[in-house]
This record gives C-alpha cells, sequence and structure tokens, in this order.
C-alpha cells in the first residue's frame, strides 16, 4: 500500500471545532419523514406500501425467538455461529417489519409488538454476537455485562432503536411512557458512552492493527445513534469529531486505486459504509461537511462497478461470493455525489434488477440503509438502468487486473487476476490467481467462502480448503507445500498493459511461497488475446530438485478430457436456473497429466452459489525440472 494510517482526509478539513460550529442541533435535524408527516409516507408507490404491511403482518403473526445462554455458548463451545445469529437477527427482522408497517398505516396496530420488540431487545444482556465478544475481559463464552462490547451488530442493534425511535417517537409513549427512556439509556450505556470513552475497539483504527470495513460500518451505526439519541451538544459534537478521527483511520491507508481487497462483496460494507457516513455527515450539517471532491473517496465509490462480471456476478477474491447485490441506494447516491453516471447508472440498474418496488424482507437490510432508498424511488427508478462493464481495469495498488473483449457487454471471454500479498483483510492465499467467464457464466472460478465458522477467523484459517492456494487456478504445489499467509508472501514485479488487441498482468509469484518450495522464481503472465483466448504462461526456477509439482483449477462446468492436451467443459446447471459457462482448456500432455476430481459442496453458502459440487482439474508434471515453461490456453465455445 501506497498511503499510511497517518493521513488525515477528513479531520484535517474539519477538527472538532469546525465540527461543532457546522453540526445542526438535535432537534433541527430532520433527515426523513417521521410517521407524523403523513403525505410522504403515503406517497411512496403502492406496491411498496403493501409490501411492508404484509411484512408487517407477517410479524404480528410469528413468535420472538428466545435467546438462552446455552444457545450464546454454543459458539465458544463447539464453534457453530449460524444458529444462534438466526434467532438473534430475526428478533430485529421483526421489529423493523413491524415500524415500518406501522408508518405505512399509522393506525396503532403494531405498537404494542413494537414495544414486545423493543423491550426484548433491551432485555438482553449483549447486542455483541458470540464470536465477536471473545474481546471482552472476560474472553469467550457468555458476555459480561459489566463490560459492554460494541462489535458491528450492537451498534446495528443500537441503529435500529435510534431510528425507530426518530420514526415513532410520541407513539411509543402512548404504550408506555418508560419505553423511550429505556431505549436511550440502553443505546447511551452500551453504544454511545463506550465509543466516546474507549479508545481500544480495534475497528477504530486507534491501534497499530489495521482496520476493515468494520470501521466504516461500524461508524455509520455509531454516528446514526449519535445524531438521534444524544441530549448534550457536548457529547454529540465530541462523538460526530471522534467519530471522523476514526474513518480517517480507514480511509487514509486505503488502496490509492480506490480497490476492495476484501473483495465486491464486503464493499458493501466498506466503500458504501463510508458513503453511509459520509451521508449522515453531510446532512447532520446542512451540506457543509462535504469531501467528495477527494479524488481516493471517488475511486472508492468507482471499484463496484469495475468489479462487476455480468448482471450479479463479481470478482470474489478473497471472503467474497462470485455473486453480490450491491445496496442500489448507495450505488446511485454514491454516483450522484461524485459526479459519474457510470456508477449513477449501475445504480439505476441494481434497483431494477432487485426489483425495489416490491421488496422482500429478506433483502431489506437496516432501516438506515432503508429510509434513503424509500425518498429517493423516483429518483432511483427514473435514472438510466446500465451496467457500466469497462473493458479494462487495473487496480494497481492492490494489483487486481480485470478485462473482457469489448466495453460494456459481456459476450465473449472475460479475465481477472490478481497479485498482491497474503495479509490482505478476509484473505486467501491466491496471490497469483485468476477467473475466467464465458458470456457473463463463470467457467474457471474462485469457490468462494464457506459458512464462517470459528475456524475461519482462527490460526487453523488455512485448514480450509477454500483458503488454500492449492484450490486457486493453476498455484503451484510443490512437494506438497503451498502459499503461505502474511504480508511477506507476495508477488513480485507486477507489470500490467493493455490496448485494443490484448491485455496483460506478468509477475513473479516465486516470493508467496515459503523458502521450503524451494522456488527461485515463478513467473506468470496472464494475457487475454480479445475475441480469441485466454493465455497463461509460466517460467519457473527451482533452487532444489522437486519430485512433485501439482497445479488445478475448479469449474463449475462438466470437463471432459477430449484428449491428451484438450478438455471440453461443457455448460451445466447451477442454483436459480443460471448456468455455468462453457470453453476449452489445452495444455502440453508431454509435460503435464491431466486428472478430473470431484469437490462435493455440503456448505450452505457454497451450494446457494455452485450447486451440490464442482469439479476440480488437477496437473501433475509428469518429469519435474529444475526450470521449465508451461502455457496454457482457455477458449469458448467446445
Amino acid at each position: 500500500m501506497t498511503a499510511t494510517a497517518s493521513q488525515e482526509i477528513l479531520t484535517q478539513r474539519f477538527p472538532e471545532d469546525a465540527v461543532g460550529d457546522v453540526l445542526l442541533p438535535r432537534e433541527a435535524w430532520r433527515p426523513y419523514p417521521n410517521i407524523d408527516d403523513r403525505a410522504a409516507w403515503q406517497a411512496l408507490p403502492g406496491s411498496v406500501r403493501q409490501a411492508y404491511v404484509a411484512q408487517g403482518e407477517a410479524a404480528l403473526e410469528s413468535d420472538w425467538s428466545l435467546l438462552l445462554a446455552t444457545s450464546y455458548l454454543e459458539y465458544a463451545r463447539v464453534g457453530n455461529r449460524s444458529r444462534f445469529q438466526d434467532l438473534y437477527f430475526s428478533r430485529r427482522g421483526m421489529l423493523g417489519s413491524l415500524v415500518l408497517a406501522e408508518c405505512v398505516e399509522s393506525e396503532g396496530r403494531y405498537l404494542d409488538a413494537i414495544a414486545n420488540g423493543i423491550w426484548l431487545i433491551c432485555e438482553e444482556s449483549s447486542w455483541c454476537i458470540p464470536a465477536h465478544v471473545g474481546v471482552q475481559r472476560a474472553g469467550s463464552g457468555l458476555p459480561d455485562t459489566t463490560e459492554p462490547i460494541v462489535d458491528l451488530f450492537a451498534a446495528e442493534t443500537s441503529a435500529l432503536l435510534a431510528w425507530t425511535d426518530y420514526l415513532l417517537g410520541e407513539r411509543l409513549e402512548a404504550i408506555s411512557t418508560l419505553v423511550r427512556p429505556r431505549l436511550y439509556r440502553e443505546v447511551r450505556e452500551r453504544i454511545l458512552t463506550p465509543c466516546l470513552q474507549r479508545d481500544d475497539f480495534w475497528w477504530m483504527g486507534f491501534s497499530p492493527r489495521r482496520v476493515n470495513n468494520w470501521n466504516p460500518w461500524i461508524n455509520s451505526n455509531w454516528l446514526a445513534s449519535n445524531l438521534v439519541i444524544e441530549q448534550d451538544p457536548r457529547r454529540r459534537i465530541a462523538a460526530v469529531a471522534k467519530s471522523m478521527r476514526s474513518l480517517d483511520r480507514f480511509v487514509g491507508p486505503y488502496p490509492r486505486d480506490g480497490g476492495c481487497d476484501e473483495g465486491p462483496g464486503y464493499w458493501g460494507r466498506a466503500g458504501a459504509s463510508l458513503l453511509d457516513c459520509l451521508e449522515l455527515l453531510h446532512c447532520a450539517s446542512d451540506g457543509k461537511i462535504d469531501v467528495y471532491d477527494i479524488p481516493l473517496i471517488q475511486e472508492m465509490g468507482r471499484y463496484i462497478y469495475r468489479a462487476q462480471i455480468d448482471d450479479s456476478y463479481f470478482v470474489n477474491f478473497a471472503d467474497a461470493s462470485a455473486i453480490v447485490r450491491p445496496p442500489p441506494a448507495v450505488v446511485f447516491r454514491y454516483g450522484q455525489r461524485i459526479g459519474d453516471p457510470d456508477l449513477a447508472a449501475l445504480g439505476a440498474w441494481l434497483a431494477e434488477d432487485q426489483d425495489v418496488l416490491h421488496p422482500s424482507s429478506d433483502r431489506r437490510g437496516s432501516l438506515g440503509r432503508l429510509l434513503p432508498t424509500l425518498f429517493m424511488l423516483d429518483e432511483l427508478t427514473d435514472g438510466e438502468p446500465r451496467m457500466p462493464l469497462p473493458r479494462d481495469v487495473w487496480l494497481w495498488d492492490i494489483e487486481v487486473m480485470a478485462t473482457r473483449d469489448r466495453e460494456g457487454s459481456s459476450r465473449g471471454l472475460y479475465l481477472a487476476a490478481k497479485g498482491g500479498h497474503n495479509a490482505e483483510s478476509h484473505n486467501h492465499n491466491d496471490v497469483g490467481s485468476f477467473v475466467v467467464y464465458v458470456d457473463g457464466r463463470p467457467l474457471i472460478i474462485d469457490a468462494g467462502v464457506e459458512t464462517y465458522s470459528r475456524k475461519t477467523f482462527s490460526p487453523q484459517r488455512y485448514e480450509i480448503w477454500t483458503m488454500q492456494s492449492a484450490y486457486h487456478s493453476l498455484l503451484p504445489t510443490i512437494d506438497g507445500v503451498m502459499q503461505a499467509p502474511g504480508q511477506a508472501f507476495a508477488a513480485r514485479d507486477a507489470e500490467y498493459e493493455a490496448n485494443d488487441q490484448t491485455a496483460r498482468l506478468s509477475l513473479d509469484i516465486a516470493g508467496a511461497y515459503p523458502q521450503a518450495a524451494g522456488l527461485e522464481s515463478w513467473v506468470r503472465t496472464i494475457t487475454l488475446q480479445r475475441g480469441h483466448q485466454v493465455e497463461i504462461v509460466d517460467h519457473y526456477v527451482l533452487g532444489t530438485p522437486a519430485k512433485e509439482i501439482v497445479l488445478s483449477v475448479l469449474t463449475p462446468a462438466t470437463p471432459h478430457l477430449v484428449e491428451p492436451g484438450r478438455i471440453s467443459f461443457v455448460a451445466s446447471p447451477l442454483p436459480d436456473g443460471r448456468l455455468s459457462g462453457a470453453g476449452q482448456l489445452a495444455y502440453d500432455p508431454e509435460q503435464l497429466e491431466a486428472a478430473v476430481e470431484e469437490v462435493p459442496i455440503t456448505d450452505e453458502r457454497l451450494n446457494g452459489t455452485w450447486g451440490s459440487r464442482l469439479r476440480r482439474i488437477v496437473f501433475t508434471a509428469r518429469t519435474p525440472t529444475l526450470r521449465g515453461t508451461w502455457s496454457f490456453r482457455i477458449s469458448a465455445g467446445t
């Protein structure tokens, strides 16, 4: 990375005394219509109103989940985090549905259930999920109620309650005059006071550890909670100023090319959550806090259309799924703010693709995201829906190349490849790997990541097959030695070039391997020859002889070893009516022996993308030599 954490992008322009001068008082800040603004809620499209009433009615008929101590302990005991989280999130989803239905109807029939939801959430011992509570002094296990921990979902919970109070206000007092004071007290004690008083939450960025998407995601919810709930003007200003200092720790060291090294799946809570923060600051200062002219801020927004392959397929390096559905209104507003018509057009396309006029509860997201979406639906649906699909992308700081046969079209071949290092956020050991799509369909893939468990973020992370270099495209395993994790394990001498005929990335991936691999150099050149083929040429030099060198590719297609040196990929069905790509792969059969093995998929998260299995083509060197040159050619069609 070329930037350092010392760069102050926000606070240089707006130090704390300046924040106090421009921040609107709490009582004057009205970012969205509340329930009493009937004209605004009644003006929503009928399909939207009907959807939220239906979701509210379904919530009325549902039982509130029971959160037991033994359920919380399940993560510490067996490593499962999903079962507790499903119960935890169902409470919050029900409350959000009830609040929206009440705002649409304004007849009071959801208020008792809303009070139940607020009270249940306020009664929880902790809003921090079990997988994140281990930073408390008591360690993992049950939460210590004397030490509130602010994680992603404690902050999300706080913002949910804050927006509930903002929207319903005095309507809550019709149930009991104690509901709002309880809500205020819990938000202050669990979120506002710890965030103001403590500097040691790692996500704040005030320690040497580099932050990731946690920083803007939590800051967006802290800002919202503070702006809505905090009644002390001095604390309110101090919290906004501190949040801006924290955001600087995210923006300052961010890659100068705007690339999200966590992958596009995490951009929705990295660059997109930064936009959430910037919009809150912009609105709460009546437009005076404005940093949209800063080039890095602009590049962070553009990343998301640079990573799009076609439709919902995005380049999924790191812990990302190949299928991503970015938030339409965030993308659209980001494009508006930085004056980028391509980004705005993608936001409009996403709105159409996700059918924002017929919202479903499983895609609703947080109230903090939903409210700006609701009250810009006219703009969002009137915009030009278009996928930009740039022909050539080179993110020079994170060393990611993406290229296609022609601008604005998914027809033909698409190639993405990466260099970088093996200490990226949500890292996989994947330096030198690539993906290939044909006509917008996956052919050579990065599998992605399984459902998170305790092992995912433990010292055993790289025992998981999806994280290992052996399961990334044509990365060599030498006498059983794969790439190693860490900042030191990185690509060397990356060079990129593109013109009307070709796009090419060349890099030495030997530095991504430990000494035990015996590699002096492994120079990989990955080239798209537009309208023709993808070519991978490897020149390698070993310092010591190897008994075995193995490489492989993963595919969702059905491969056939047609003849020595040629593999045919037949398009195969994927979930949701999708199809894989079809194509051919050519190699030198005198140098390499090919075999096909099946990779069963039992994980729910991977299964939703790839189905019940992937196939892995394994290439084994017939006679490993101290130095050599291998080539592979991938083309469309069977």
